[in-house]
């Protein structure tokens, strides 16, 4: 039951206590542009992007932060409101090394040390989220140039004055990137709770040029979760590493195949290959979260080392034989096996990378036409 209303766009709107103006707007169907918002945790109100304008009073306010309040009369798409996204995302823009925006200025405009921070090994000639970048969206959204603001785009820091972390297998940490938006933080704290990347003001997390949401891998899990919540090209994970830009990939949803808790994977897929995996947000049961193997571990199924064909051994060696030769003789000597010493005699172990479906066949073939109970994952140990 909707207990209070107020007013968006001249459209009565209701909400219940607690909610705030963007929960409000979400719940009646109006849209509010968002950039440092996660809505799976308590964060926001730091980049400004979602302000509303109060209708009365003029006052501009801050929608993910800000407490829903009966009565009031608000507007989202006014002209102060544009103009205040406008200079929010331009100054995000101006913050760090987003040069999606300006890539095409004249070669004169560049420096030599520029150059070397814009090419430097993780950045080559493009960013690694461009197209799929929700800062480079909204600066297009609201039509935001940077053309006019060249020589404050390109007064760039020392190329060592922010961290790169790339030491780790499986995520590049760019902070010339970052927009310190918080969504990283909230990620690892509060979705995964593995207080990996210390809050703002954290003694570990100082540096030459302020904070920066540096990683304690003490504490990391490597799960990727704040990669999937990084709005802009700050964090990317290295093996989809220019392998694709914005939507070039087809998106196949699936389950992941590591254990049996069941998670929905997003597959990024191009040119027949997955080269990226997410997690499907708000679908049950991990409600977009991912694990290291969920998340990175895809590249198995291209590996050298696997067995396309059936072998079967003679001898000290192996050869090569059609399905049906290999499963008859499997079944022939389980069969032989079960005749002479008993069904207990024989056990199976599931694969790890099986999904529930084909696990549940094994024990069902196991304990109902087998007739023993010798079956188990080889991930319990």
């Amino acid at each position: 039951m909707l207990e209070h209303r107020l007013m968006l766009n001249g459209q009565e709107v209701g909400f219940t206590s607690g909610q705030t103006i963007l929960e409000a707007a979400q719940a009646g169907g109006i849209h509010i542009s968002t950039l440092c918002h996660y809505p799976q945790a308590h964060s926001g109100g730091v980049c400004g992007v979602c302000v509303v304008q109060d209708a009365d009073s003029g006052e501009l306010l801050r929608s993910c932060v800000t407490q829903a309040q009966a009565e009031m009369n608000l507007l989202t798409d006014s002209p102060a409101v544009r103009s205040a996204r406008q200079a929010a995302i331009k100054d995000l823009l101006l913050s760090g090394d987003h040069n999606c925006l300006v890539m095409d200025l004249p070669l004169e405009y560049w420096t030599g040390q520029q150059l070397r921070i814009m090419q430097k090994p993780w950045h080559g000639d493009i960013c690694p989220s461009y197209g799929d970048c929700r800062l480079q969206d909204l600066a297009i959204k609201y039509g935001v140039s940077l053309s006019d603001a060249a020589p404050r785009v390109l007064d760039l820091p020392p190329e060592d004055a922010q961290p790169l972390d790339d030491g780790q297998p499986m995520i590049v940490r760019d902070f010339s990137r970052c927009i310190q938006c918080g969504r990283c933080v909230a990620a690892c704290n509060q979705v995964q709770v593995n207080q990996a990347i210390p809050d703002q003001g954290a003694p570990a997390n100082e540096h030459q040029l302020g904070w920066y949401p540096l990683a304690d891998y003490d504490k990391c899990t490597h799960c990727g979760e704040c990669v999937q919540a990084c709005p802009v090209g700050a964090l990317f994970e290295k093996k989809a590493f220019s392998q694709l830009h914005g939507h070039e990939a087809e998106l196949v949803r699936t389950t992941c195949p590591y254990c049996g808790v069941g998670c929905q994977l997003w597959l990024h897929v191009k040119d027949q290959k997955v080269v990226k995996v997410t997690g499907v947000e708000g679908a049950q049961p991990n409600q977009g979260r991912l694990c290291v193997k969920g998340r990175f571990g895809y590249d198995f199924i291209y590996s050298e080392e696997r067995l396309t064909t059936p072998l079967i051994r003679e001898g000290e060696g192996f050869r090569e034989a059609s399905w049906d030769e290999a499963l008859d003789l499997v079944a022939n000597k389980f069969l032989e096996i079960k005749q002479k010493h008993g069904p207990d005699a024989i056990a199976g172990v599931s694969c790890a990378r099986s999904t529930n479906e084909d696990s549940y066949q094994m024990q069902k073939l196991f304990r109902a036409v087998i007739g023993t109970n010798n079956i188990d994952h080889c991930a319990r140990t």
